[in-house]
């Protein structure tokens, strides 16, 4: 099912993080329904650095397409502010409806960006936001590719200005609405209350970050139909990666952290390499 129809649904999508082919298929097998291709993640994962706009449209687009071609799931992919002007919202556009995304996601931050949970974000206007949807509308090749307007307003211009802000996107043919980093259960609520019933809402849910962290189901509630969950998986595998490395040091063995990992024949089991030599082998002539 695209993600456009299962919108049409009133159960929201939960939509993890991921940030390459081993997380996409874990979160595949744990049953969700869409992914979040974070820029944050790669950004952590691929550059070793902070979600400061450092990522390339490239590196994303090269990530993206290599969980394409590990999962058939409805991908939204971080867009960023489309890398540039209306032009290159476009480009973005196309590039990643190539390379497999379902859905991306582009604010209205100035570029480069940060993520929308840091201090000091500054803002293009918004009218140029408004004709940078429209563009990137008029951009894709297929109307089941969904275009989600963030805004990082709350922040920099207060809660109203967001509201307004999220109006107009709307208005310039936004098909999801994302009013990022709102400060409390309160704003979460007054987003529903302004725009739940007349566009698709997203949540995001950060650790640690400026929005209190609410469950799928109380957002649901509420009236938002996406929750997104980007760096949990890397902060979770990041604290993971840091007791394993502290543990082979001090003991210069896997020993004694051996009951937190897979072994080699569970990684094989896990990502399926029997399957794959099977069917390798179904192709190969000496074995007919």
């Amino acid at each position: 099912m695209s993600l456009k129809k299962r919108l049409q649904q009133n159960e929201i999508v939960i939509a993890p993080g991921v940030y390459d082919g081993l997380t996409a298929s874990l979160a595949e097998a744990a049953g969700f329904e869409a992914l979040y291709l974070s820029g944050a993640a790669v950004a952590y994962t691929r550059l070793g650095r902070p979600d400061i706009g450092l990522s390339s449209f490239t590196e994303m687009a090269d990530t993206m397409a290599l969980i394409a071609d590990r999962t058939d799931l409805p991908v939204i992919i971080d867009a960023d502010t489309g890398f540039g002007n209306a032009l290159n919202g476009q480009r973005t556009m196309r590039l990643y409806e190539r390379a497999g995304a379902t859905a991306l996601q582009v604010e209205d931050q100035t570029y480069p960006k940060r993520c929308g949970h840091l201090a000091d974000k500054s803002l293009i206007p918004a009218a140029e936001m408004a004709g940078k949807v429209r563009a990137m509308a008029d951009a894709r090749a297929s109307e089941e590719t969904l275009i989600i307007a963030r805004t990082d307003a709350i922040a920099v211009e207060g809660f109203q200005a967001a509201i307004d802000r999220a109006g107009a996107y709307l208005e310039a043919g936004a098909d999801i609405l994302f009013i990022e980093a709102p400060q409390s259960r309160e704003q979460l609520t007054e987003v529903a209350t302004q725009f739940a019933g007349r566009v698709p809402l997203l949540a995001n849910m950060v650790e640690g970050g400026a929005t209190p962290i609410s469950g799928a189901s109380d957002l649901e509630a509420q009236g938002y139909s996406i929750v997104i969950f980007p760096g949990g998986i890397v902060r979770a595998l990041a604290k993971t990666a840091q007791e394993y490395y502290a543990s082979l040091h001090a003991n210069g063995s896997n020993r004694p952290f051996k009951d937190r990992m897979f072994d080699f024949d569970g990684l094989n089991g896990v990502i399926g390499t029997a399957d794959m030599l099977a069917k390798g082998s179904s192709y190969d002539p000496s074995d007919r």
